[in-house]
């Protein structure tokens, strides 16, 4: 499967992949309150089934996946040591959908030399009709901010298909950056990198 505003700081840190936290929120400038807690795939698999297959999320490729796949997918992911999922909130409402994963076994296994401290990302802004502008770059910044609220996070790693040029911006507003071309058995992507320092320069944060 496979995005800034100023906000506010979180809680308490994210744990190791496949341990989510059982809740998380900021508050997004301009834009209010996101939550995010672990996905529950007894309560949440109608609406990701929803989400995935919508045409806005075509390069999730979820486009064919029944209810019953999401569903064995998300129950996975709540089993593996190695990647968790949560769904975000904004005001409320279900707005968003968080993954993270160890790339050093799950989906760049075997394609980039892992460093120490990387972290896999994949994040879904829900399909709408009514965008509130800004929203997406508070989403993917409150995203960084849960994955490096981890002191064991060095670098984020994502690997977004080289013809998403929208994402490829909002990767950049963040600190983003393209390392090369990838061949992917379901795409070629473009592997990029974001350390610490990376974001923080990007949201103007000193140091």
């Amino acid at each position: 499967m496979s995005t800034r505003t100023n906000t506010g700081t979180g809680t308490a840190a994210p744990p190791a992949p496949g341990t989510a936290p059982a809740h998380r929120s900021t508050i997004a400038g301009g834009v209010g309150e996101l939550t995010v807690r672990p996905v529950d795939p007894d309560r949440d698999t109608p609406l990701l089934h929803r989400w995935l297959t919508h045409p806005k999320s075509a390069y999730w490729l979820q486009q064919d996946a029944t209810a019953a796949d999401v569903e064995r997918e998300y129950r996975a992911i709540a089993r593996s040591p190695h990647t968790d999922a949560w769904l975000g909130h904004h005001r409320g409402e279900p707005a968003f959908l968080v993954e993270r994963y160890d790339p050093r076994e799950l989906e760049l296994k075997g394609l980039y030399p892992p460093q120490p401290g990387d972290v896999g990302m994949h994040f879904l802004v829900a399909p709408t009709d009514a965008p509130v502008h800004g929203f997406t770059l508070a989403v993917i910044t409150t995203v960084m901010e849960l994955l490096f609220s981890d002191p064991d996070t060095a670098r984020v790693v994502v690997e977004p298909d080289v013809g998403n040029k929208a994402v490829h911006r909002l990767n950049e507003a963040v600190g983003f950056r393209i390392e090369r071309r990838i061949s992917k058995p379901e795409k070629d992507a473009y592997l990029s990198t974001c350390t610490r320092e990376q974001f923080q320069a990007a949201r103007g944060v000193s140091r």
